[in-house]
């Protein structure tokens, strides 16, 4: 009966927001582009974004021209709509006892000229604004004081965020309140609860229905607080409960290759190779992988680190346990730059080894693939390196058994899907590689199917990259310190920010500070190469060889240069504009610096006025070089929506109301809470579990799942 219910109700929650009193097709077509509307459920879950409390009334003599948003009671006198055709403007009166204020409506004239009447009583709300001598309000919201008595109260009124597509189709903060009082209306006395009744106990949540009753149309500030914190424990638990048991199904039910011996080819690269002693960090991760390898089970890790704490050395090892038990590893990287990067690292480590490591890009030629085709299939190819080319068809290997995929959020799941499936039958084990560091309370959502391995301990005798934080005034002075270190030998990324590739107000400015650069270091004395998003990747990569080599002296690029590449020589990052960056993002770019011996830098220069939020943020880069600390504070400020500097492209669900960068203890307490009860009961077939796996699918996303392929 409880499973009928749920699913009859989930039904009814499923119907076209056109169908609700007050929208049809035209509102509901907007509805939808415009904020996602598109159903019952949508709408119940569009949540407020602030609530202003609507408990007092000022009188009109109160009324100054600072005033943040008021309520006023009082009679409407005249109406009419005065001023030259283009300024035109509608204009009344609200007379109470203490005197008359002015209303204004520069929209819909004829709209507000029909739906206003005199004489009546009316409640306004409105921000007073002060014009020349006399104070008004301008597009103030209306409602006539007896219907007002009538509707849902609440002390609080809730505002609601809309675009100004839907504000100029007459859709605002009221309009979404009360259809939101409509809906609630039809289906708040039918709504079914989500969470068990232990549950709710042990956690002091309110009820489903009262939750998103006053969230919408809050009592007080208290049941407000309330409801928010239910809203988000159910929003939270539904998604740990979701990832924890694809969890415990792939680890139950997908085998993995097992990798019973470490040989002869782990065992020289160890004791011939290896010139300097693991950190504690890389021994620890290295001893979790392995104990992966010989469960039987398919590995699916997350590997942490910062830049240089020696991710890549941790996944050679594997790949050469991987050797030593007869299989073949692959190595997915976002850029050929990389790839290439890689390539020269792992066959450098290797060679004299017997390992044959190949590499597979856009750029190798059509022979040369024919023949690698051929040494794959044939097994004669321990380690494949390259970019998206290892996924095309033609790409089929002998035996691959692990597979590495480096900065993962570069690539689409169904990529990673297509590599997976070149194993056959089998799934290979998956070690996915991040130098991006991720909040626990994000990792434990993006990737909270995966088992997470944190190298967090840098190689001894690595100096920390000294950060500066520098305005214009002091522009000759960097420009000094630059023709030092050239002097020195040095090499140099000036980095300016190109937060979208088509904005040309933000390519002007790479534009501009390339000329002043080559005008302060001009040749033949200096050599200054370009690197930006509008070159095309044969161009791009051919400037990066160039300064690689050592052929630039300084770089001046965008945030291509952001992951991956490796240029020992350079020790100064310069960084302009640095309060257009995130914080993950600028530790990213500092991360390109201090690859060498010698002590390197990061410049900051940023405007002469920076606002309180950008200056804090900015400090934060100079005190610590710690990235998981940097990760955190970027989440606290930015929101984990932002937390890579461009759209998180990572994130496979919407969060209604939860923040991850702020309700940390919320989502501990819900995925503690949902191993519990995973622990007793892994189908959710028992008692009050049935109500969970009923409503999974409401909260958790209904897309395909890629859980086997991380």
């Amino acid at each position: 009966m409880a499973e009928h219910n749920c699913l009859f109700m989930e039904k009814i929650l499923g119907t076209d927001i056109k169908f609700l009193p007050g929208v049809g097709p035209k509102r509901a077509e907007l509805l939808g582009k415009e904020l996602g509307i598109h159903t019952y459920f949508d709408l119940l879950y569009y949540f407020p974004y602030k609530y202003i409390d609507r408990t007092r009334f000022y009188k009109v003599a109160e009324v100054k021209g600072d005033m943040p948003h008021i309520q006023l009671r009082g009679r409407l006198e005249g109406g009419q709509v005065v001023g030259p055709p283009r300024k035109k403007r509608f204009m009344a009166l609200l007379r109470d006892e203490t005197g008359v204020i002015e209303l204004v409506w520069f929209r819909g004239l004829a709209w507000i000229k029909d739906s206003l009447k005199p004489g009546k009583e009316y409640i306004v709300f409105g921000k007073p604004t002060r014009f020349g001598s006399r104070i008004n309000l301008v597009h103030p919201e209306m409602e006539e004081a007896d219907k007002a008595e009538k509707q849902i109260n609440a002390s609080l009124q809730a505002h609601y965020s809309t675009t100004e597509k839907l504000k100029n189709s007459f859709i605002t903060s009221r309009v979404i309140r009360k259809l939101q009082a409509t809906l609630l209306k039809m289906v708040g006395s039918q709504l079914q609860e989500t969470l068990p009744a232990a549950l709710r106990q042990e956690h002091r949540l309110l009820p489903r229905r009262d939750a998103l009753l006053n969230i919408h149309f809050p009592k007080d500030a208290a049941t407000l607080e309330q409801a928010r914190f239910r809203l988000k424990f159910e929003e939270l638990f539904f998604i740990q409960l979701n990832l924890l048991m694809q969890k415990m199904v792939r680890s139950r039910q997908v085998k993995g290759f097992v990798f019973e011996k470490v040989g002869d080819y782990l065992n020289s690269f160890y004791h011939e190779k290896l010139r300097f002693e693991l950190t504690g960090a890389q021994k620890r991760v290295i001893r979790e992988i392995r104990r992966d390898l010989g469960s039987g089970r398919q590995m699916n890790r997350l590997l942490q680190g910062d830049v240089g704490s020696g991710k890549t050395l941790v996944a050679l090892m594997t790949m050469l346990i991987a050797a030593d038990n007869g299989y073949q590893s692959a190595l997915m990287a976002p850029t050929e730059i990389l790839a290439q990067q890689h390539y020269n690292t792992i066959h450098r480590w290797v060679e004299g080894l017997g390992i044959e490591v190949r590499l597979l890009t856009g750029s190798t030629k059509k022979a040369e693939r024919r023949e690698l085709h051929a040494a794959l299939q044939e097994g004669r190819v321990h380690i494949l390196i390259g970019t998206h080319a290892l996924i095309e068809d033609e790409v089929q290997f002998m035996k691959l058994g692990f597979v590495v995929i480096d900065e993962q959020h570069r690539f689409g799941v169904a990529q990673r899907a297509r590599l997976w499936e070149k194993s056959g039958g089998t799934p290979p084990h998956v070690l996915v590689m991040t130098a991006t560091p991720i909040p626990r309370t994000l990792a434990m959502t993006l990737y909270g199917d995966l088992d997470v391995s944190v190298i967090d301990e840098m190689p001894p005798g690595r100096k920390p990259v000294k950060t500066l934080l520098l305005n214009d005034s002091k522009r000759e002075r960097l420009f000094g310190f630059m023709r030092e270190q050239i002097a020195q030998g040095r090499q140099i990324f000036v980095v300016y920010p190109l937060i979208k590739e088509s904005e040309t107000m933000d390519y002007k400015d790479l534009e501009d500070g390339y000329e002043s650069i080559v005008r302060a270091f001009p040749p033949p004395d200096y050599a200054v190469g370009v690197v930006h998003g509008r070159m095309k990747p044969e161009e791009k990569d051919l400037s990066m060889k160039h300064f690689v080599k050592g052929d630039y002296h300084i770089m001046v690029a965008t945030t291509v240069i952001e992951v991956g590449v490796d240029v020992p020589n350079a020790s100064v990052m310069v960084i302009e504009s640095a309060e257009r960056f995130g914080l993950a993002q600028l530790h990213q770019l500092r991360g390109r610096v201090g690859r060498g011996a010698d002590q390197s830098y990061c410049i900051l220069m940023a405007s002469y006025k920076l606002s309180p939020e950008a200056r804090k943020r900015l400090q934060i880069m100079v005190e610590t070089n710690d990235g998981f600390k940097i990760a955190d504070a970027d989440m606290r400020l930015r929101g984990p929506g932002d937390i890579e500097g461009t759209q998180q492209s990572g994130i496979p669900f919407d969060l209604h109301i939860a923040n991850l960068g702020q309700d940390g203890q919320i989502l501990q307490m819900a995925r503690d809470t949902a191993e519990k009860i995973l622990a007793k009961d892994p189908s959710l077939a028992q008692g009050e579990n049935i109500l969970l796996r009923n409503n999974i699918r409401l909260f958790s996303g209904k897309d395909k799942d890629w859980s086997r392929i991380s």
